[in-house]
């Protein structure tokens, strides 16, 4: 689904990402750790078209296409989703429309014909009890005055909406009670498919307790150094990053 080939990438001039390989096939969850500076949050931007980041080198693929050719809104239409770290809020945007838009540019794009409104609708329904979402929240503008918890699980409400092929969260487990971390991540696993994909982006191994990754990556200093199963989450989080060097 996703290939990366020598990746270079900078913002401002300086070079953050410095030859990163990596692979991501349909079905696979890969988590990616490593210490604050490391690149992670650079990685999500790279690959969801941030103006403010320069690929200086290398390639990445999506499905067989040339990503890095395509403008950020297409790359959302080919299915990649970004949850962010801190989602931000859309005063005077209800949900309702936000989503109705998104959706049908995406279907648009697919060659199929926009939902009606009674379509639409229905389809909200069975994804609000899919991720477990109260209609108070999707009944108000985007992310105004939600807690930090509630913008995380519209995030996901908002994933399972659009139903990518390939999901990024970036720390999405920040800032997050044990309660709301557990709600993120059952509606994470209920989106889950063997067409779908995801790359979990986070610090701490508590989120990997409840999203089980296939795979575990280290990046450090602009590329990935090291890549084992689950269990290498379970040693960092014993023994922090400074074992990899010994």
């Amino acid at each position: 689904m996703l290939e990366i080939k020598n990746l270079h990438a900078s913002i401002a001039g300086k070079e953050i990402l410095k030859g990163l390989n990596l692979t991501v096939r349909e079905g696979e969850v890969h988590a990616i750790m490593g210490p604050n500076g490391a690149g992670k949050s650079t990685l999500s931007n790279v690959l969801t078209g941030h103006p403010a980041y320069t690929v200086t080198e290398g390639e990445i693929w999506f499905r067989g296409k040339n990503l890095l050719e395509m403008s950020p809104e297409v790359r959302a239409r080919e299915g990649i989703f970004l949850s962010f770290q801190y989602p931000v809020e859309i005063p005077g945007v209800s949900m309702v429309n936000f989503m109705r838009t998104a959706v049908n540019e995406k279907r648009q794009h697919e060659g199929k014909d926009a939902l009606k409104a009674t379509d639409f609708l229905k389809l909200m329904r069975e994804k609000k009890s899919l991720v477990g979402i109260d209609n108070k929240l999707t009944n108000r503008s985007v992310n105004e005055g939600f807690s930090g918890g509630e913008k995380k699980r519209n995030e996901i409400f908002q994933m399972a909406m659009l139903e990518p092929c390939l999901s990024i969260l970036d720390e999405t487990d920040s800032g997050l009670d044990i309660d709301a971390l557990r709600v993120v991540a059952e509606g994470v696993n209920a989106l889950k498919t063997p067409k779908t994909a995801s790359i979990v982006i986070t610090h701490y191994q508590r989120l990997l307790d409840y999203i089980v990754p296939d795979f575990v990556h280290v990046l450090a200093d602009g590329k990935i150094v090291r890549t084992e199963g689950k269990e290498l989450a379970l040693e960092l989080e014993e023994k922090g990053y400074a074992f990899l060097n010994e």
